[in-house]
Order: structure tokens, then sequence, then C-alpha cells
């Protein structure tokens, strides 16, 4: 069977289609209509005289032979983008665009400002920046680079590393005039949280080889990081917050910290993004930029709790 060039674009179509999980995202994230995305489709059937999907109204799935194709079907749409970004890496300038999404607090906080260093540094680099606190489907939203608190397991998505923030207990100088301050971890069990429902129902601590976990409740709960501060700030109880957020506060007397003698459990970030993309010449710059940005930050921010001034 001899192979034309539009059955080779049928293939990475087939294998967006694939990845993306139904034809109307396929077609969002190749710029093409859903009515081509599925002629192309039918067209392979047709040519290879079998059946690679399916189909119903609101799924796809591949059959045994749609699995077999698909894999040679990827390579061939892998080696395409690869052969693009060592073409994109030879210029002496990089250039493009990068879509990018975080959580909104420390997009706000920590992103955007590393974002704005970025682009005086790269200004040819263009940047598409989704805050939210929705974890989304990079695959099918067509994203470079997200920042997430964990490699969450996306299938086929690749992670790295770029930072461990450092976190602190604090609460309002209002709510410790009606409380007192906890002197020790055991007296934490005696105050009211407010609780942060991303993370587990317990503070845990550390000193030396002395551990505690302490389990956290009180009157409002929320899913969102930057409302938990604002009602830490309110006097409403204590919470635990990355340094970058608590240390604004602390400087401006809304907020203070306690037991900033004992370890709480460190936040890492993570940078998650498509496979293969890592080799693109700006997603690399971006990444490495980000790890050494927060690096120096964090060490910044640390140096306002009591404990490193001691």
């Amino acid at each position: 069977m001899n192979l034309h060039f539009e059955q080779l674009k049928s293939m990475v179509v087939f294998a967006q289609v694939v990845e993306q999980g139904n034809l109307t995202a396929a077609a969002k994230h190749i710029g093409l209509s859903r009515a081509v995305v599925s002629y192309h489709i039918k067209k392979l059937e047709s040519q290879l005289g079998v059946k690679l999907l399916n189909r119903s109204t609101r799924s796809i799935s591949l059959t045994e032979a749609g699995s077999e194709y698909y894999q040679s079907c990827r390579i061939i749409s892998e080696r395409a983008i690869t052969a693009n970004q060592q073409m994109e890496n030879m210029k002496s300038e990089p250039e493009g665009l990068l879509k990018i999404t975080c959580p909104v607090n420390v997009g706000l906080q920590m992103v955007v400002p590393a974002l704005n260093h970025f682009r005086s540094l790269y200004p040819k680099i263009e940047l598409d920046v989704m805050l939210t606190d929705e974890v989304v489907n990079i695959l099918q939203e067509g994203i470079d680079l997200a920042i997430r608190g964990a490699p969450l397991p996306d299938s086929g998505l690749q992670a790295s590393k770029l930072s461990t923030l450092t976190t602190c207990l604090c609460g309002s100088p209002d709510y410790f005039k009606k409380r007192g301050k906890p002197k020790e971890p055991s007296d934490l069990q005696e105050h009211d949280w407010v609780v942060y429902k991303l993370t587990s129902g317990a503070i845990k601590l550390s000193k030396g080889s002395q551990s505690y976990s302490i389990a956290v409740k009180g009157g409002i709960s929320t899913n969102n990081a930057a409302a938990r501060t604002a009602f830490i700030e309110g006097g409403h109880g204590l919470g635990r917050i990355p340094v970058y957020d608590a240390w604004p506060k602390i400087k401006n007397g809304t907020l203070e910290s306690v037991l900033d003698e004992y370890q709480l459990e460190d936040i890492d970030i993570y940078g998650v993004f498509p496979p293969g993309t890592d080799s693109s010449k700006k997603l690399r710059l971006l990444l490495d930029y980000l790890k050494d940005y927060f690096i120096k930050i964090d060490r910044q921010k640390q140096s306002v709790l009591p404990s490193a001034k001691k």
C-alpha cells in the first residue's frame, strides 16, 4: 500500500482524537472543524479497511485494530512535534506562544510576578495565562505548562519539580487576643481553624525526633487559598499558610505566626506538561527560570518569620 501525504495528515488527526478523548476536543486542539476531523477518521478507516473507533453520541473507544494503529500514529505525531521544536531551538532568540495555567492565589502572588520578569527577558515569547483553581485537562485545552501542587496522575503527562514552599501557622492579632497563642502543639486542639478543603484534615508538626498530628476543625471551610487567608485575617481561626502568602500580612501586622520553632509539612510545586514538549527551548527556559525565581523568593520571605531572626 502506497502512503500519500493526505494519509499522514489523517494519521496525525487520528492520534489527536485518541489523546483528546473525542472529535470535538481534537478539532479544537488542532484547529480544524469537527466535520473535517470526522472526515479524516472515516477516510482512514476506508483506506485501511478496518474500523478504528467505536463511536457514540457522547464517547469514543478504540477497537483492537485502532489501539494497535494508534501506537504508530502517536510516534509519527510526536516526531513531527520534536522536529518543529528542534528548528525552534536553533533560533537565536526564542519566540512563540506558551499557554500556562495555575491556581489563582499562587498565580497572582508568585507566578504572575515571575512571568513579568520572564517576558522582559524574552519579549518574543507570547504568554497566555489561565488562572483557575480547577484542574485543567492540559491536553484538551492545548496547555504547554500547568503549575500544580502535586504531579497529578494524568495519563501520559510529564512533571518537573519547580520549588518546595515552606509553610507556617498563622492567626490574626484579634483572634489571639480572644483565644491566646498556642505554646505547644497540644494547645492547637483547643483552637478554631479555617479549614482548607484541598488538604488533609490534620496538621503535622515535628521538632527533632518528636512529631505531632493535630486534627483541625472550625466553622469555616473553603477550597480557595486566597479566601482561606482572608478568613484567617478576619479572626475566624488558625491556618497553615505558605510563607509566600503569609509574609506580607505578617509584615503589615494583620497576621502573626506561632510555633515557628516547629517544622511543618512543605508544599512541593510542580510544572506539568504534555509528553515530548520538554525539548522545547522556550518551555525549558521558562521551567528553569521559575525554579530559580521561586528559590530566591522563598528564601527572602522566610526571613520575616520570627524563627529566622533568632
